[in-house]
């Protein structure tokens, strides 16, 4: 049986539990009669078992996300009055997050490469003629200063060799790390927001972060600058930046929910998008916590730059092992 097939033949079934949950979004289960009820859960095994037989036969297939979908929708509308708070914040932990997350990822992916390569191109465009020409090159490219708001002052600072982040020393690391917080969660809200304008506002994010971060490693390796300036951003470099790619590959998922909607009604797609990104982004608010405190006490310090790299591989690893590893089928279920 191909594709085509399975889907004319199965589409009934999955339209009538699409009407049903319909009307148990509305008012819940109460909306329904006993035998409606029965039904539902008949469906929703049914769907149940559609799906594993899409994944067995058609992997790859937009029949997969959709009928994923539609479980996970009938999933939570059944069940959505049974959990305690403690068991929904247990399960979006082990399961819901790292899984969406996973589901997620090749957008995650686009998203990173959208910041990296601005990131790799604007430090070798700095750094390239020093090293080609070591002893002629002694001023960085002029155009430097017009690449994003702000490029000029922080290229006089890296130039000063000014470490700006030992203010956060002096003034109360407390407030500061509320607003590193405040500022990081604002970042990762333009990424994430900007693929409702068909993920253009998200380009523009990731494409302007990743400038910022190459201009100011390119700078600092110019100036001779690296060592200080990555004794203060690799402590929380693993958790802020995985942050703004998980955001932006969030509103990525948006944009392609309305130019490929597949199976689905491009509203459905989108709301089924919107559903996954709310996760996504749920996800990410400890994660900046998280960065923001270690922004707020740890980058700044005087603590020895291994210790610093130990903590900034530690988090990275600790974070990637969890999202790849939890919440995975056990072997043979």
């Amino acid at each position: 049986m191909v594709a085509e097939d399975f889907i004319a033949a199965k589409q009934p079934t999955w339209a009538r539990l699409q009407e049903l949950l319909s009307r148990v979004q509305k008012r819940r289960l109460q909306a329904l009669s006993a035998a409606e009820l029965t039904e539902l859960g008949r469906l929703y095994r049914q769907v149940t078992s559609d799906l594993a037989v899409a994944r067995r036969d058609f992997p790859g297939h937009r029949v997969v996300d959709f009928l994923n979908n539609l479980v996970g929708r009938a999933h939570g509308e059944i069940y959505r009055n049974e959990a305690t708070t403690a068991e929904r914040i247990r399960n979006f932990v082990q399961f819901q997050f790292p899984q969406t997350w996973r589901a997620t990822l090749p957008f995650t992916l686009v998203a990173f490469a959208f910041f990296v390569l601005p990131a790799a191109i604007s430090f070798g465009w700095i750094i390239g003629p020093q090293l080609l020409h070591p002893s002629t090159t002694t001023q960085p490219p002029p155009e430097v200063a017009v690449l994003f708001p702000g490029a000029d002052q922080l290229a006089e600072m890296i130039k000063s060799h000014t470490e700006w982040w030992k203010e956060i020393n002096t003034s109360g690391r407390g407030a500061n790390a509320t607003f590193i917080m405040s500022n990081n969660i604002l970042v990762a809200l333009k990424a994430f927001a900007g693929g409702m304008l068909l993920g253009l506002g998200t380009i523009y994010a990731m494409v302007q972060n990743g400038l910022m971060l190459g201009v100011t490693a390119g700078l600092a390796h110019f100036y001779g600058f690296s060592d200080r300036l990555w004794g203060f951003i690799l402590p929380h470099a693993p958790l802020e930046l995985s942050v703004i790619f998980f955001a932006g590959g969030a509103g990525l998922q948006l944009a392609w929910a309305v130019i490929h909607p597949g199976l689905l009604a491009r509203g459905a797609a989108l709301r089924a998008a919107a559903r996954r990104a709310i996760v996504i982004m749920l996800g990410c608010v400890p994660l900046l916590v998280m960065a923001g405190t270690i922004e707020g006490f740890i980058s700044p310090s005087v603590m020895p730059l291994g210790l610093k790299l130990l903590i900034s591989l530690g988090t990275g690893v600790a974070l990637y092992s969890y999202l790849i590893g939890i919440g995975r089928p056990k072997a043979g279920s």
